[in-house]
């Protein structure tokens, strides 16, 4: 008597995404940045405060953001600073506003901060710097402490929250392109979720 062969199978895997929103995280609204570093400035949490600071100024990814160095932009009291992006080893420049140089002078000037080369340091040993997810616990503490739900958020909040004000006021995402250091427009189009009613919206304020 021949035996049936049954197909294999195999145990299904619980999916990494299941009971997780996933998909790009929100930027900030202004009233909600504000929000964010009044809280940080009362608090007196100065490493927060110019991390945060930073992090909306200079719109990097996270892995590029934790590795900045006191160097970088504290001599010469910079306004322009430029960076390699790890991701794709191309230079990517960002502006920093007088409010950011000035939380960013305070704490590089408290005795913690001596002797440090990275702006953001470790509390570890064996770390140099903070890492990106250490980053991204307080990227969540911050929306969490106004009410946000956290799952909508993350570093990369913090890297398109200036970048989706500027596409807002100018439509120039050629622009927002160079700031965001991505090789191809049609990933800033992705990045920032521009739809036909933006596209829309912007011409209708164009009179010829």
């Amino acid at each position: 008597m021949s035996k049936i062969q049954l197909p294999a199978t195999k145990p299904k895997r619980r999916p990494w995404n299941r009971g997780r929103l996933v998909g790009q995280k929100r930027p900030l609204l202004p009233k909600q940045v504000w929000v964010i570093r009044a809280r940080l400035e009362l608090s007196g949490n100065q490493r927060d405060l110019a991390l945060f600071n930073l992090a909306i100024d200079s719109k990097l990814r996270g892995c590029d953001l934790v590795r900045l160095k006191v160097a970088d932009l504290v001599v010469g009291g910079c306004v322009r600073v430029s960076v390699i992006q790890s991701k794709t080893q191309r230079p990517v420049q960002f502006e920093v506003t007088e409010n950011t140089r000035a939380s960013i002078s305070v704490w590089v000037a408290r005795p913690e901060m001596i002797g440090c080369a990275f702006l953001f340091p470790s509390r570890f040993h064996d770390r140099p710097h903070i890492s990106t997810q250490q980053y991204a616990r307080l990227v969540q503490e911050w929306v969490t402490a106004i009410g946000l739900e956290p799952s909508g958020y993350g570093t990369h909040s913090l890297r398109r929250t200036k970048a989706a004000q500027i596409y807002r006021k100018t439509g120039n995402l050629r622009a927002v392109q160079l700031l965001l250091g991505h090789t191809k427009v049609d990933s800033t189009v992705r990045y920032l979720g521009v739809e036909l009613e933006d596209a829309l919206s912007i011409a209708e304020s164009v009179d010829i």
